[in-house]
């Protein structure tokens, strides 16, 4: 059987969208990556479809642009996703992060943004996709327990895995103790994701992501 050829992904610039829908602590930790410049991006907007979203403050005293729409106005997925797509193409963005966006993309915005969507999702997928994934995993008896950054398709917390970071589930764990402890996970790999995509070192075969070597440093083969 031939193996799947390897296809590049590019993401045309580096004007990025985070979506939230609550405190943005995901957020927090790429808009100061940026700003610090440790992460190779312009963060272009911040949306949200909770008006009340704590997030949204944050966003603006960091001076990043902040939209809202909420899904309660529209009957259809997809007639709210077509808003949104509007948004995105006003602000010229380029690549979008989902960061605690308690929504389902529909097929509007993931086919538009094609493998430029990055989810960070509690869990180490696919183990525990969707919601509530710190009790399940206790419940389940896991011995790990973790975090995910993957490219959205038009599943739920299906698509191609790009980077994954492990905790160590303890004797006597609640989920709230449990989602403290990967939390800090999160942080580590989301904007290192991100840094994957936007210096075009992200190719699939198949649906595996391959994630290529930095410049100028050897492989590490162990």
């Amino acid at each position: 059987m031939n193996e799947a050829p390897l296809v590049p992904i590019r993401v045309p610039g580096r004007r990025l969208a985070i979506f939230l829908s609550g405190r943005g602590t995901n957020m927090t930790v790429v808009l100061e990556a940026a700003r610090a410049g440790h992460l190779p991006v312009e963060p272009a907007l911040v949306f949200s479809n909770r008006p009340r979203a704590a997030g949204l403050e944050t966003a603006r005293r960091f001076g990043i642009p902040t939209e809202v729409l909420s899904h309660r106005k529209f009957r259809r997925r997809t007639t709210y996703d077509g808003k949104v797509l509007e948004i995105l193409r006003r602000h010229r963005v380029d690549l979008i992060c989902l960061a605690g966006f308690m929504r389902v993309l529909s097929p509007v915005i993931v086919r538009a943004f094609r493998h430029r969507i990055v989810n960070v999702h509690p869990s180490l997928l696919p183990a525990f996709r969707g919601l509530d994934v710190h009790r399940k995993a206790i419940e389940y008896g896991v011995r790990w327990h973790g975090a995910t950054v993957h490219l959205v398709d038009e599943g739920l917390d299906t698509g191609p895995i790009l980077l994954q970071a492990t905790v160590p589930v303890l004797p006597g764990d609640t989920p709230e103790s449990l989602a403290a402890r990967v939390l800090p996970a999160e942080h580590r790999i989301l904007p290192e994701a991100i840094r994957l995509l936007v210096e075009g070192r992200v190719s699939l075969r198949g649906r595996v992501a391959v994630i290529a070597p930095e410049p100028g440093r050897r492989p590490d083969l162990r």
